[in-house]
């Protein structure tokens, strides 16, 4: 049985980061939603997006398949009923959360009576994030221990500290009493860090000098970050290097944040925030009263860049200038609070492969593709 994570339906409600990436791709907690279904399923898992993104992906065409939703969390319960599905449906209230083989009647539904956490919107990514913390925390560590770290550091709390292979962490605070703490292999805690869990800090990353973490924090791979973050998602790849603050905030990757950059999390009045929908084309309200930014990969903002609450920023757009950007900043726009001109596509591709070869990383044909199909669109 093969199992497909498919993006159908859903590819629009979670704009800007699905433009550049499958659902699946998704970090929440310490691994991406493909990584997370991998691991409790035990195989290999295929993904099903959009056509131009398709090619980034492994295509699968066999029968014996079953389609999963890629916005699905996984857990133990919900696994264990999948896995028992040999044609059909699963189901809850009328939501599909499964289907195998040729299963077109309604007659051959299973009813799953068990919880179900899935992305209904952008900020449900922080939302869950300290949950998924916890969970993924276990599924990495069990049974095994983590490296020890010197003297030189303060750790204390209900909850353990794991690190993994190759970090270097000196001087820095942990306190566990809140959540787990995860240090992931060849990361740097560098020192006068001061983190509270639940908190992922992911392979080959930075937490700089002085950083100040709180929980329902997760820093991905290959990112440096500092100044004050809470409940954050990065996905990877990008940097918050200076002091500001960030809150209730999820980050693409290949951005970067200017120093004393800030966003705003709560409204002055106090007020449900509103946020940006790419699927209705206005702004829609989340039910919360945190909600900060939503920045789209290779985006990137000056020094003192001020973000209001509930701001969403598409892919590749470039920000800076004093005052307040507007809450809804489209892909490939370039200026600030006083308006923004285009950001040429030929300038953008320049900039893109410039700053994924300081990782190492190749800014590829399919990559520009991707990218040319985002700024025709201009999202």
């Amino acid at each position: 049985m093969k199992y497909i994570l498919s993006d159908c339906g859903f590819h629009d409600r979670l704009k800007p980061l699905s433009l550049t990436r499958a659902i699946a791709d998704f970090r929440v907690g310490i691994l991406t939603l493909r990584e997370k279904w991998e691991k409790y399923l035990g195989e290999k898992v295929f993904v099903e997006t959009e056509p131009y993104l398709q090619v980034k992906y492994q295509s699968v065409e066999d029968d014996d398949c079953v389609t999963i939703p890629s916005v699905l969390i996984p857990d133990f319960n919900l696994v264990k009923a999948i896995k028992s599905l040999k044609s059909g449906r699963l189901v809850k209230d009328g939501f599909v959360l499964a289907s195998a083989g040729e299963c077109e009647s309604a007659s051959m539904d299973v009813e799953y009576s068990g919880k179900v956490f899935m992305l209904k919107s952008l900020p449900d990514i922080f939302s869950f994030n300290g949950m998924e913390i916890n969970k993924d925390f276990e599924l990495l560590t069990v049974g095994r221990k983590s490296q020890p770290i010197s003297d030189t550091n303060v750790v204390f709390g209900k909850y353990p500290l794991f690190v993994e292979e190759g970090c270097t962490v000196e001087c820095a605070t942990f306190n566990t009493n809140d959540g787990p703490i995860y240090i992931g292999m060849d990361a740097e805690v560098m020192e006068g860090a001061n983190v509270r869990g639940p908190f992922a800090l992911c392979e080959h990353s930075v937490l700089k000098m002085g950083a100040k973490m709180y929980g329902d924090t997760t820093v991905g791979p290959w990112c440096k970050v500092g100044g004050e973050l809470s409940n954050v998602v990065f996905f990877g790849y990008s940097n918050k290097a200076h002091d500001g603050f960030l809150g209730n905030t999820v980050v693409g990757e290949w951005c970067n944040f200017g120093a004393d950059s800030n966003n705003s999390n709560l409204k002055n009045n106090y007020a449900e925030v509103k946020l940006w929908n790419y699927e209705t084309h206005k702004f829609e309200n989340t039910g919360l009263q945190f909600c900060g930014l939503i920045f789209g990969d290779h985006s990137k903002c000056g020094i003192n860049t001020m973000f209001n609450t509930g701001t969403v920023v598409g892919v590749s757009a470039n920000i800076f200038g004093a005052g307040f950007p507007r809450n809804y900043v489209p892909s490939f726009s370039w200026g600030g609070a006083s308006g923004f001109t285009d950001y040429k596509l030929d300038t953008a591709f320049e900039v893109m492969a410039r700053v994924m070869a300081r990782r190492h990383v190749e800014f590829t044909d399919t990559d520009k593709d991707i990218m040319r199909h985002i700024y025709e669109g201009k999202e």
